[in-house]
């Protein structure tokens, strides 16, 4: 099977990831985990699936749905799947990614972790193709977390934060609104509301750095 490889994504592997901040610099957390994108990178192409470039990071799809991406933390390397709660896991590796419901990660900080399941990973990126292709939908949580008044202020105050907080997925909305409401002191939680912004604006979960 040829691999169609994305430039965008060759950029994202040279340059780093320009929704970080030390995007570009030698201080991009892409920089400490280029071996193992690559190879991951390689994996998911031999499934494939179409390579692109949505939120500043490899995303690759299928019939235009959202199936894995590949990306950077400070600590790993990852690869993430869209409807993870959905897989079987027979093996019993995927993580829980923060508060995100649907999402599923699997985490490597070498390049041995990574051959050693590679048919593994495989065989689970085969699965979630036929997940999407089946039409299954994860069943969200219906009772979301109470919107605290500061973060409702804050909306009424910028419409575009508020656009861009709804435009997150319903898990990276949950886990932000349960970071807000914590503190007990309301300019804590202004504080923490201001602090987040930038993320929220790129698109960027509370846990995803």
């Amino acid at each position: 099977m040829k691999m169609e490889l994305n430039p965008q994504v060759d950029k994202y592997l040279i340059d780093g990831c320009m929704r970080c901040k030390f995007g570009a610099t030698p201080k991009c957390k892409v920089n400490s985990w280029k071996k193992e994108l690559e190879l991951l990178r390689k994996i998911v192409l031999e499934t494939g699936l179409k390579e692109e470039l949505k939120w500043g990071a490899p995303i690759y799809t299928h019939n235009g749905k959202n199936i894995v991406s590949v990306g950077a933390l400070k600590e790993s390397a990852t690869i993430g799947f869209f409807k993870g709660v959905l897989l079987t896991d027979e093996h019993k590796i995927l993580q829980q990614q923060g508060n995100l419901q649907s999402d599923r990660i699997l985490k490597f900080t070498n390049i041995v972790d990574i051959e050693k399941i590679k048919d593994i990973i495989k065989s689970y990126i085969i699965e979630a193709i036929a997940i999407e292709e089946s039409g299954k939908k994860v069943e969200f949580k219906k009772n979301p977390e109470p919107i605290p008044t500061e973060l409702l202020q804050a909306f009424e105050a910028d419409p575009a934060f508020k656009k861009a907080f709804y435009a997150l997925t319903p898990g990276r909305q949950r886990g932000y609104t349960i970071h807000f409401s914590q503190p007990k002191q309301e300019q804590t939680r202004i504080g923490r509301i201001e602090k987040c912004k930038e993320q929220i604006f790129n698109g960027v979960g509370l846990n995803d750095r």
